[in-house]
């Protein structure tokens, strides 16, 4: 039994003591010991295969910052990867595939089954992070979700509005659904050893959702996004966060998510009401943790009043900054489980 149980209870909108909260990479980045960790690894795919310190980091931020659940330590990438379309992670560049899909053929050559045997290291450090845990706050597991993975597999590197993808969604949809549905296929059997494996909650992320519009995403990608949140939150409560898509919030009343996360730049008033039956996650502005102490409690104390008293859960409007100061997001994290 977990001894914090507070985000389970807040992600089913049940009555909480208090606010939780945890932020996104928050297993990495603004943390010494990570960079300690990171540094003995070599390299960022190292850190990721390696499970027991892919365990470390995933445990160090609820030692060092106190936050309420732990989220492992992986990367979104490791689905492509376990297809058979492997990348690398240029330092300082972000990821880059040699091999990108092109034709229907590339898309048929890509693996859906044993997807969880290949990433057994992702299970491997699962079960030395919930042993490392002894129960103490809930572990979130998470995977990225088919349209984000699409944009990566077709672009072959990051992107600011992801063209080429666009582009084969729209002109090529044969080779663009067949692509989504193998995607959304392997998701959902990695998805499904997260669980059984002893996750608590699992979190979807699509980072790219904002390049797209309403028509497309309700059209063309939101069938497979439900597809894994359908298979999944009946067993456990699920997370759904679109970066960017604000358009998408009125889509997002009936999928098969308990928490509806929130960027930076959704007003949590206005998304309450387009979304009174979900709990709601975020949101604060990393960058408002650049400023003085003062101004990010202010800032918090902002962002909780206009959460209001309904179901929430606190976080950022998405990941921490590699430069903040831990011990300003440590203050951030105090702020809201103090409130």
């Amino acid at each position: 039994m977990l001894q914090n149980d507070l985000l389970i209870r807040a992600a089913l909108g049940q009555p909480v003591s208090r606010t939780p909260v945890w932020v996104m990479r928050q297993a990495g980045r603004v943390l010494p010991e990570y960079r300690e960790t990171r540094a003995r690894a070599g390299s960022f795919i190292n850190l990721v295969t390696n499970p027991e310190m892919a365990a470390e980091v995933t445990v160090q931020p609820v030692d060092h910052l106190g936050v309420d659940a732990a989220i492992i330590f992986s990367d979104i990438l490791v689905i492509p990867e376990a297809m058979g379309l492997p990348y690398t992670m240029d330092e300082g560049k972000g990821p880059f595939f040699p091999s990108t899909i092109e034709t229907l053929e590339d898309v048929e050559a890509l693996q859906t089954t044993g997807i969880a045997q290949h990433l057994n290291y992702v299970k491997e450090a699962l079960e030395i992070t919930l042993h490392k845990l002894e129960n103490r706050v809930p572990l979130i597991g998470f995977a990225g979700a088919p349209w984000t993975i699409f944009c990566y597999m077709i672009e072959g590197k990051g992107s600011k509005e992801f063209n080429k993808a666009r582009k084969v969604l729209i002109s090529q949809p044969e080779l663009a659904q067949a692509l989504l549905a193998k995607i959304t296929t392997a998701t959902i059997e990695y998805a499904q050893m997260q669980v059984n494996t002893g996750i608590h909650l699992f979190q979807l992320f699509d980072s790219w959702a904002g390049v797209l519009n309403t028509e497309v995403y309700e059209k063309s990608i939101l069938p497979h996004v439900e597809r894994i949140l359908a298979a999944i939150q009946p067993q456990i409560p699920t997370t759904f966060f679109a970066k960017g898509a604000h358009y998408a919030l009125p889509l997002m009343k009936n999928i098969s998510a308990n928490v509806i996360g929130l960027d930076w730049t959704i007003d949590p008033r206005n998304a309450r009401e387009i979304l009174p039956g979900k709990t709601l996650q975020g949101n604060l502005d990393p960058a408002l943790l650049y400023g003085t102490d003062q101004e990010i409690v202010k800032s918090a104390h902002a962002m909780m009043d206009k959460f209001g008293n309904a179901p929430y859960i606190g976080n950022l409007g998405h990941g921490v900054y590699p430069d903040i100061d831990p011990r300003k997001l440590k203050l951030y994290i105090e702020t809201i489980q103090t409130r």
